[in-house]
């Protein structure tokens, strides 16, 4: 046919009959039908040089640390990301931006102290989300009222504060009880009477002794206002019952000189 006319022809139309080139894979991994796995690999971070069409990134048995701002690129059809036994102590407000699609994530097994309110805020799809053998010992009200989309959560085996802190997190966890996985290892720590008390057994009576004292930034403003008022006012009354004290005492003075018997002198 009309390829086969000279050269030049032939090697276009070769370069027609070429495949498409693969989604890009990183060196480290195994990438097969949009799924990734970098499980195993020593890795320190995130690879970076990932498909926008990856929907299932393993990254477990790792030695990352840290989540950064941008330790993922826009992967906008990931759905599941597993980051389990790597060293992460720390993810940060925005390290899951971009992620929009994710449905589970799974964090367990990692060294995680908090969680920012703000951390999952970009994940408003996630259903799944397994913090479990972490060093949580509270849990800020924010970050799972941040997750609309969520039907499991798992949270044992983390040493919780059962003070008034974990509060917010108990009001949670009873309102959404059906979404909490493997209640019965979801235990306190300390203090140490209550000792692997489990947390869902808690009542209202337990908290009677908790007051909140969360105050609106109104209520801030006007302390703040309020406060050196006050000061100045305090300064300015005691500086005027002072003065009023030592006239007070002048006077007294001066009255009781003149009214003193005089003794006159014969000629």
């Amino acid at each position: 046919m009309g390829c086969w006319r000279g050269p030049s022809t032939v090697l276009a139309c070769l370069l027609l009959l070429r495949p498409l080139p693969s989604p890009a894979c990183p060196a480290a991994c195994r990438c097969f039908s949009g799924e990734v796995d970098c499980s195993e690999r020593a890795l320190r971070e995130v690879p970076q040089n990932l498909s926008a069409n990856t929907s299932t990134l393993w990254l477990g048995y790792n030695f990352i640390t840290v989540l950064g701002p941008h330790s993922f690129p826009p992967l906008p059809r990931l759905l599941l990301l597993s980051l389990p036994q790597n060293r992460l102590g720390l993810i940060h407000s925005q390290a899951l931006v971009g992620l929009g699609a994710l449905q589970e994530l799974d964090l367990s097994n990692n060294y995680l102290t908090m969680l920012a309110p703000k951390t999952f805020l970009p994940l408003t799809s996630l259903a799944t989300l397994n913090l479990g053998s972490n060093r949580l010992g509270e849990l800020e009200p924010g970050v799972l009222h941040a997750l609309p989309q969520l039907q499991a959560l798992l949270l044992q085996d983390n040493p919780w504060v059962c003070s008034c802190g974990i509060l917010p997190l108990w009001r949670w966890l009873s309102h959404n009880r059906e979404k909490v996985r493997e209640k019965s290892l979801l235990l306190c720590r300390v203090p140490e009477q209550l000792n692997n008390y489990p947390i869902m057994a808690f009542r209202n009576e337990s908290f009677r002794q908790c007051q909140e004292t969360s105050l609106s930034a109104q209520h801030h403003v006007a302390f703040l206002i309020i406060g050196p008022f006050s000061f100045m006012a305090s300064i300015f009354f005691c500086t005027f019952m002072g003065s009023i004290i030592v006239i007070y005492n002048n006077l007294r003075k001066e009255s009781h000189f003149w009214r003193r018997p005089r003794i006159c002198r014969g000629h």
